[in-house]
């Protein structure tokens, strides 16, 4: 199947499907549906403050009985529904998750025709129950007005009350991460760990993570074992290729009693320590990195986030990303060490939350 076949075959299946969630569905919903799918909100942003303003004020009239949290979109965005605020999810983070969602889709002009098709093809083979003369008279007054952004029915409004904020699915994908983090935050600061396998994608949730909240990110990768460090005993050890002592002692304890933090990263090239760095405390400190949860520094951590890599998706990001010879040291040397550890000390049982990373990412 090609690409285009492909895409297509997904349009199809993701239409089938809101049309099961919402049988009352209108032709103005449709359109809306795929308008979304193909621009995502970039007709709605104007600042966080106007967005955190219209959520609130939103939200004192939302459902909160709505099971449904997450609707996934034929494309890059999802709804996600005002209702998983009362999981936890603060305003002021959804607010900043649907702002850093708008772009300007340059391609979707071409999408959302590619889409409309598709929604044709199906209505004449009679998969969906719409009309299709008055699917093809909205089209057309639609296209005469070059495709502007559409509100729902108001059957569909009247139905369902709909009420939610288009976000990427690279924020979408994680809600249940910043609803755990919101959460750690009303009850004070807050130290968060990303384990996970190499390639699972803890460096860019980190990164993501520090764009959305105001806090300190540490990387394990900068407390590899010095030369000296590495002994026969030490390297038999389930986790012990890193200096959990010295992360303990430089970054954990301080950021637990909320002090500023002074650090020395370790320099792979040189082989030696940087001098040091000192950062000012914040209520909210990330730490990312396979072996962040080992044993010791685990009691540390109000919040863990185990990403659970497909191992498919692992060696394709490996291979991608690598030379040759680097891949094949990941393949041999260290993430059979990683996959020790994890089995070893039970990773996935332990953290607070597993994300699966890979398993469908073409959805």
């Amino acid at each position: 199947m090609d690409r285009i076949a492909k895409r297509n075959e997904r349009t199809r299946r993701l239409i089938a499907e809101h049309f099961r969630a919402y049988p009352e569905l209108q032709t103005e919903d449709v359109f809306k549906f795929l308008f979304q799918s193909a621009f995502g909100c970039e007709h709605m942003v104007s600042d966080e403050r106007s967005a955190l303003s219209y959520i609130l004020a939103e939200y004192s009239d939302t459902s909160r009985d709505r099971v449904t949290r997450i609707d996934r979109l034929d494309g890059e965005y999802s709804r996600v529904h005002l209702a998983c605020l009362g999981d936890g999810l603060e305003p002021s983070t959804l607010a900043q998750l649907f702002c850093l969602s708008s772009k300007n889709e340059e391609m979707g002009r071409e999408a959302l025709l590619e889409k409309i098709d598709v929604a044709r093809e199906m209505i004449l083979e009679k998969e969906l129950p719409i009309d299709m003369d008055e699917f093809d008279r909205k089209l057309d007054a639609w296209r005469k007005d070059d495709y502007p952004a559409i509100h729902h029915s108001e059957t569909f409004r009247r139905v369902y009350r709909p009420a939610y904020r288009v976000v990427s699915n690279r924020f979408a994908d994680l809600l249940q991460v910043y609803t755990g983090i919101d959460k750690c935050l009303k009850n004070g600061p807050a130290i968060v760990a990303i384990e996970g396998g190499s390639a699972s994608g803890k460096s860019t949730l980190g990164d993501m993570l520090r764009t959305i909240y105001d806090c300190n990110l540490f990387h394990m990768d900068d407390f590899f074992l010095r030369p000296e460090q590495r002994t026969k005993e030490r390297l038999a050890e389930i986790g012990g290729n890193v200096d959990r002592e010295r992360f303990l002692e430089e970054i954990l304890a301080p950021a637990r009693k909320m002090r500023d933090v002074t650090f020395r990263r370790f320099d792979c090239t040189a082989q030696s320590l940087d001098p040091p760095v000192t950062l000012p405390s914040k209520r909210l400190t990330i730490v990312e990195g396979a072996y962040s949860m080992h044993p010791e520094l685990a009691p540390y951590y109000d919040l863990s986030v185990c990403l659970d890599i497909d191992p498919e998706c692992q060696q394709q990001r490996i291979r991608k990303r690598n030379s040759p010879m680097l891949a094949k040291r990941f393949f041999e040397e260290w993430i059979p060490l990683e996959n020790l550890y994890f089995d070893q000390t039970r990773i996935k049982e332990r953290c607070s939350m597993t994300v699966k990373v890979g398993n469908g990412e073409d959805r």
